[in-house]
């Protein structure tokens, strides 16, 4: 990665779109590849301004705000995947909704929601790549990248700070479709057990149940039972990492070909099915859309290897 300097002294006028944003935030989109160390250390030696008074990290931006940045070292900016690359442009057929406010896209299994972790991409610099003209596009939660379904990016700050607090207000209505092995009781509508995250050495995440881990709860309903497994549907009620998988390894029926927490001998007979991704599926979404305040429900259809498993269990004896 090269480096260039900025050879002047920029000004730049806040958009309205970004108010509220954070000084030291905005910088850090504004100076791509600067080290926050040296963000923090050009604030505290008042480099920046902001309206031509020195500013703290926390401070909060104010539409048409003039700030000043000064001179610095930054990464030369990556270029961004090209639109005509196949995986690029085939998202343009994965999206369920879209208007000024945001994007809904059926996010496939294998992609990762962005770059990074050795990925040149993701799902948001995709998007970025497909619609240039959009140029605040973020995404307002996230998926693994072995689950596919429903996503939502926001095209304006508004949205995703709307759809943040929804989150938060626990507004946000998600429901995923996974199969797990075994006969999952009727009677078992929810598993509440806290988790903890731990990094290994590799830099993987693996998540456990642990009893001084946070507090997380999934709702279950049972969709239809075969032979040894069951199609369920999961309701997070908190959004912890990996909550679904992890949940339902601890109440004894992991999901099919989790990599991570998965049966081995259930993954095997699912292969065989011709199963070859997890089948978790982020299958619908309903929220209150930030500008008319009117429920929006949104449903991403089951790709077809997933309907391909489910009907081969069906012809099962």
């Amino acid at each position: 990665m090269t480096e260039s300097i900025s050879p002047k002294v920029q000004f730049i006028s806040v958009d309205p779109e970004l108010e509220g944003q954070r000084i030291d935030n905005f910088l850090r989109t504004q100076l791509k590849g600067v080290p926050k160390s040296l963000i923090y250390r050009i604030l505290r030696k008042g480099e920046v301004r902001v309206n031509k008074k020195r500013i703290k990290p926390d401070y909060k931006l104010q539409a048409n705000d003039q700030v000043r940045i000064p001179p610095v070292k930054t990464a030369e900016k990556n270029e961004g995947p090209s639109a005509k690359l196949d995986k690029v442009s085939a998202l343009e057929d994965c999206i369920l909704y879209e208007d000024d406010l945001l994007i809904a896209i059926n996010k496939p299994s294998g992609m990762a929601v962005h770059g990074g972790s050795g990925l040149s991409f993701g799902v948001i610099e995709a998007l970025r790549a497909l619609r240039p003209q959009d140029k605040f596009l973020e995404l307002v939660h996230r998926l693994d990248r072995d689950t596919s379904g429903c996503l939502l990016v926001a095209k304006r700050r508004s949205c995703l700070k709307a759809l943040h607090e929804q989150l938060r207000e626990k507004q946000v209505d998600k429901r995923y479709q996974a199969l797990v092995v075994g006969n999952w009781p009727d009677s078992r509508h929810k598993v509440k057990a806290p988790l903890n995250k731990n990094t290994l050495k590799s830099g993987e995440r693996m998540v456990s149940v642990e009893s001084e881990g946070k507090a997380s709860e999934t709702r279950f309903r049972v969709l239809e039972h075969f032979s040894g497994a069951t199609l369920v549907e999961a309701f997070p009620v908190t959004g912890r990492t990996h909550q679904i998988r992890v949940h339902c390894q601890h109440a004894g029926h992991p999901i099919a070909c989790d990599s991570k927490y998965g049966d081995e001998d259930f993954d095997n007979r699912m292969r065989k099915l011709g199963l070859r991704r997890l089948f978790l599926h982020a299958g619908s979404i309903s929220f209150l859309h930030p500008r008319t305040g009117e429920t929006l429900k949104l449903q991403a259809p089951l790709e077809p290897s997933l309907k391909k498993a489910l009907d081969a269990l069906r012809q099962e004896v």
